[in-house]
């Protein structure tokens, strides 16, 4: 927390020094997967069950610095609380018995990203409703299935997002915002007939302050 703090402080004497506006913000909402939510099967058999992403929490740490009337840069960090369902055919194994078959059961599966972005807005730096369109890059960190974070085990692969929102200003140094954000990237974890790309959803709102 105290990075961020530094990271904020920073920003917003650089943006006051040469100036810009510099804004942070915090967002809550969910994380909804699109297109193919499945990540592969479970035997080496195209047609045996597949296993498949749940939708879940979101939350986003963000810091803006509007350097152009129309333009701004964003830069941050997002959790996605999301899960998999491992089908009822799943093999499991163990203590040198035979493979038995398990229950259907949904196992939670941590996000992290960290993403940049440029911001083009519809109405000037000042304005106090600025609806805006967002585009750039990220890497997520995925941790497999009922894996703890502290091992890290993670697998990181890279991605673009974009998306859009709106940005009220309530006061001189508060406001509020709504984000709608797609992030899409290779599939990750090796399971058997793994194939197309993970489209992830953000629908989110917070509040944002001002410097």
């Amino acid at each position: 927390m105290r990075t961020w703090l530094a990271v904020a402080t920073l920003a917003g004497i650089s943006a006051s020094a040469f100036g810009q506006t510099f804004e942070a913000s915090l967002n809550f909402g969910r994380c909804l997967f699109g297109g193919s939510k499945t990540q592969g099967t479970v035997s080496p058999d195209p047609n045996s069950a597949k296993y498949t992403y749940q939708d879940g929490f979101h939350m986003a740490l963000r810091m803006t610095i509007n350097t152009k009337r129309f333009m701004g840069y964003e830069f941050g960090y997002a959790y996605n609380r999301t899960s998999i369902e491992i089908p009822a055919s799943a093999p499991v194994t163990g203590g040198g018995q035979p493979a038995v078959t398990a229950a259907a059961q949904s196992v939670g599966v941590p996000i992290h990203h960290g993403f940049a972005d440029v911001l083009l807005y519809a109405t000037p730096e000042g304005t106090r409703v600025r609806p805006f369109a967002a585009g750039g890059g990220h890497f997520s960190a995925f941790f497999p299935p009922g894996a703890s974070v502290s091992y890290g085990n993670q697998t990181t692969k890279f991605g673009f997002n974009y998306g859009g929102g709106l940005k009220v200003r309530t006061s001189e140094n508060w406001g509020f915002r709504v984000d709608a954000r797609f992030y899409e990237g290779p599939k990750p974890f090796q399971f058997y007939n793994t194939s197309g790309r993970l489209r992830q959803l953000e629908v989110s709102a917070g509040i944002s302050f001002f410097m």
